[in-house]
């Protein structure tokens, strides 16, 4: 088996699905089906039924399906070494990044250290806060770019900070907010669990719901429109000093910061891409370079 191969046994058993991973893999079906057959052949078992769900796993293609992900995990390791062992920095960098981030700092960032470091490729896998570390938890990414305040016992660097705002079009008192259209959207589940502890803490009665949005940055523009309120991180709200905001405060009268984080482990330092990355990324300010 080569590395494709190890590679397709790891997708398909995180998809449980033919078509899915295919596509994944930007394949052909029938090419993925054939090369399922030709990994059954070599080691002479049955790796996968199908079933009107989806494909279940033997308890052997379990087995292979494991070994995918060690196999995978120690040529990633080999690659990283060797790139290690030349006297320039090379190799690829793997990130796994917020959608903010990659929307608005990540760019020019890569693009800063390409100049100073021409030969470093990337691999960038974005998506909620939550995923991005969950990847570098499991090491899958050297480096992850993380909102929010979770759990994390090995190294890490405070890019910024920002508070979170009531922003509206027209001034409002906070008191009438119960009464008013707010423009909810989908976010991480940590930001979401600081606005709605804050709320209950303010009102008895929970929000008007006015409007369900896909992200932040669609509920930032119905706000500039005047569609409602929306309870928004102030660096979303850096462009339009012209709306109205309110800073939301705890019990204790202190501003409520939301944090973005960079996790990586320790032991990766001994990588020099890593190690140059990280200390290029501490000497940057991301509240203005950025």
């Amino acid at each position: 088996m080569d590395e494709q191969d190890w590679i397709i046994l790891k997708v398909l058993f995180e998809k449980k699905n033919i078509t899915k991973t295919a596509e994944s893999l930007y394949i052909s079906q029938p090419s993925l089906t054939k090369k399922i057959q030709q990994i059954e052949t070599e080691y002479q078992v049955e790796i996968v039924k199908r079933g009107t769900k989806g494909v279940h796993f033997t308890p052997v293609g379990e087995y292979l399906a494991q070994c995918a992900v060690e196999m995978l995990s120690r040529l990633q390791q080999i690659k990283d070494t060797v790139s290690n062992m030349s006297e320039e920095v090379s190799g690829t960098l793997r990130l796994g990044v917020s959608n903010y981030i990659t929307r608005h700092k990540l760019p020019p960032l890569l693009k800063l250290f390409l100049e100073q470091f021409p030969k470093v490729n990337y691999k960038v896998t974005t998506g909620w806060s939550r995923d991005a570390f969950q990847l570098v938890y499991n090491g899958d990414v050297h480096i992850g770019m993380v909102r929010g305040d979770y759990q994390w016992a090995d190294s890490k660097i405070l890019l910024f900070e920002e508070n979170l705002c009531v922003a509206s079009l027209e001034k409002m008192e906070l008191r009438d907010l119960p009464s008013l259209p707010r423009i909810d959207y989908e976010t991480d589940a940590l930001l979401k669990t600081m606005i709605d502890h804050w709320w209950s803490g303010e009102f008895a009665k929970p929000p008007f719901i006015g409007m369900e949005v896909d992200k932040a940055d669609t509920c930032t523009e119905m706000v500039l429109n005047g569609l409602g309120y929306g309870i928004l991180p102030s660096v979303l709200l850096q462009e339009h000093p012209h709306l109205h905001r309110i800073i939301l405060k705890d019990k204790n009268g202190d501003p409520i910061v939301r944090r973005t984080w960079m996790f990586y482990h320790e032991k990766s330092l001994e990588t020099k891409l890593i190690r140059e990355f990280v200390e290029f990324v501490k000497k940057l300010d991301f509240t203005s370079t950025i």
